[in-house]
């Protein structure tokens, strides 16, 4: 059971595995941008162009597809980025359910757990296999694979690197399960934190804290959904940033902007950071050379919320 296309690598090593994979759930096909054309979810795609049997659902609350699952009778039901299971439904297979979840549990529990471990500095996360309950991610643990965070490392790269890593720690775990020699150990709620989902509201880059706290607060977000925050009335996402060496003003605001020799700085906190890559409304992404060409930003100007237009700067 899962939907995007960090669930798809684990789909693929579990099918061409020895196991038999009796059905695949996923969530409805989404509506194209003219509301003609659907797309089907990543898994979808992936279980079909392997041919194996799929079932789309709004709801893993459906009473069809408890019918389904109930028919089939499984061993075990896996979970990788789908939805919450009712307990009904989990208990059905002889072994019950197991999800593999993106971090350290029982750190970063919640929707998004590779976001908020590199926003919040992290220098290493991993995968979790658990089982499930009532309670979200809060299981028995069967297995976990820890992995270090590259310094300059972005949610979409670390993304794609777990996802990687998760065909070949679902199959270790389903053997260690099915020789008995996995195990299981509860959760320490002492050590417990949460990821939410992340809203638009929450991408919003708050120059007036540490340049390493808002360099891990953009790598977190990029490249989607994006660090936001205002210039000349129009949102931009800021995607890559790094410290800078030579442009930092203690005198300058937070927010404030500095161009110097064809490069782009914003004044955080303590220093500087250099924006090596930027997204204006509207536009394709951009290095900061570029956006200095084509915006022509003065120094002094800011990010940020009510941050002047270069007429009132002036």
């Amino acid at each position: 059971m899962g939907t995007p296309e960090f669930a798809c690598p684990a789909l693929k090593a579990l099918a061409s595995s020895r196991h038999s994979v009796q059905l695949v759930v996923t969530g409805m096909d989404s509506r194209g941008r003219r509301g003609m054309e659907t797309n089907p979810t990543p898994v979808r795609h992936t279980a079909e162009s392997l041919g194996l049997p799929v079932m789309t659902v709004d709801s893993p609350k459906s009473p069809l597809l408890a019918e389904r699952v109930q028919e089939l009778s499984p061993d075990l039901i896996v979970v990788i980025a789908y939805k919450v299971l009712p307990q009904n439904l989990y208990s059905i297979p002889r072994l019950g359910a197991i999800n593999v979840h993106a971090s350290l549990l029982p750190k970063y529990r919640g929707a998004a757990p590779i976001n908020h471990a590199i926003m919040n500095g992290e220098t290493e996360t991993g995968l979790t296999a658990f089982l499930l309950q009532p309670s979200v991610d809060t299981g028995d643990v069967v297995g976990q694979r820890t992995v270090t965070i590259g310094e300059n490392e972005t949610f979409g790269e670390l993304y794609n690197r777990l996802s990687s890593l998760s065909g070949a720690f679902l199959l270790e775990t389903l053997e260690k399960m099915e020789s008995g020699t996995a195990g299981s150990q509860r959760q320490d709620e002492s050590m417990a934190s949460k990821a939410p989902k992340i809203f638009p509201a929450d991408t919003v880059i708050q120059f007036t804290q540490s340049a390493e706290r808002v360099r891990n607060f953009v790598r977190g977000l990029s490249p989607h959904p994006g660090a936001t925050t205002e210039y000349r009335g129009s949102i931009i996402k800021i995607l890559v940033c790094a410290h800078a060496t030579d442009s930092s003003r203690e005198s300058d605001l937070p927010g404030t902007l500095v161009v110097h020799k064809n490069r782009l700085f914003v004044q955080c906190q303590d220093s500087a950071l250099e924006i090596i890559q930027i997204k204006p409304s509207g536009k394709s992404i951009m290095d900061g050379s570029a956006f200095i060409n084509g915006f022509h930003p003065q120094s002094g100007e800011r990010f940020g919320a009510g941050s002047p237009t270069l007429k009132e700067s002036r």
